[in-house]
């Protein structure tokens, strides 16, 4: 299991019900239904990626997540609504946050995080937008559209009344080291953090 689905399923309760945003081919929804007993749906638009979800046995709907969650499911219909490297991704990201606590207890997000020393060297150094492990894409092909970094997302947090229940730091090799915490905006490639609404 990476790293950052362990964390994941450290934070989600047995037997509970979990949405998993922009599921890709279910990995994460197959592991936590092994370890957790979890049931529950992915969303995905990716029609491949749906291909791989039914092979494995797990239920999947496609949907554009810019179109929002609530033609989907009712309020508290989930206990946990995941997304992880799908929020950059998305055109109001602020909007879909809004939906996940409003449709599950809490919401677990991960996402790339743009202050990442990296970065910032590739960018000060060679002037041009970052290519890494977790931003692999070119500047005129990335379906990363609303980069942000660890600080960026704590305030739109705030500004949202989302109340940040848990983080977690990992590293370009997808490891969770206890530097981090003394410096998340720097030495943090991916973000991963538990959410409620106020």
């Amino acid at each position: 299991m990476r790293v950052d689905h362990a964390i994941i399923s450290d934070w989600i309760a047995p037997n509970s019900r979990v949405l998993d945003l922009g599921c890709g081919d279910c990995t994460l929804l197959r592991e936590l239904r092994n370890s957790r007993n979890t049931t529950g749906y992915g969303l995905e638009i990716s029609i491949d990626k749906l291909a791989k979800c039914v092979e494995g046995g797990t239920p999947v709907i496609q949907a554009n997540l810019d179109q929002g969650l609530s033609p989907w499911f009712e309020a508290q219909s989930f206990d946990y609504v995941i997304m992880t490297h799908t929020l950059q991704a998305m055109r109001h990201p602020e909007k879909l946050l809004q939906e996940m606590v409003h449709v599950g207890r809490e919401a677990i997000v991960t996402f790339p995080n743009m202050g990442y020393w990296k970065n910032r060297l590739q960018f000060a150094l060679g002037g041009r937008m970052p290519v890494t492990k977790t931003l692999p894409y070119g500047w005129f092909d990335t379906p990363n559209i609303h980069l942000c970094t660890v600080r960026d997302f704590e305030a739109l947090c705030e500004a949202q009344g989302l109340r940040i229940l848990d983080r977690e730091m990992v590293d370009s090799q997808l490891q969770s080291r206890p530097l981090m915490r003394l410096a998340p905006n720097l030495l943090a490639e991916t973000a991963v953090y538990r959410l409620a609404g106020k």
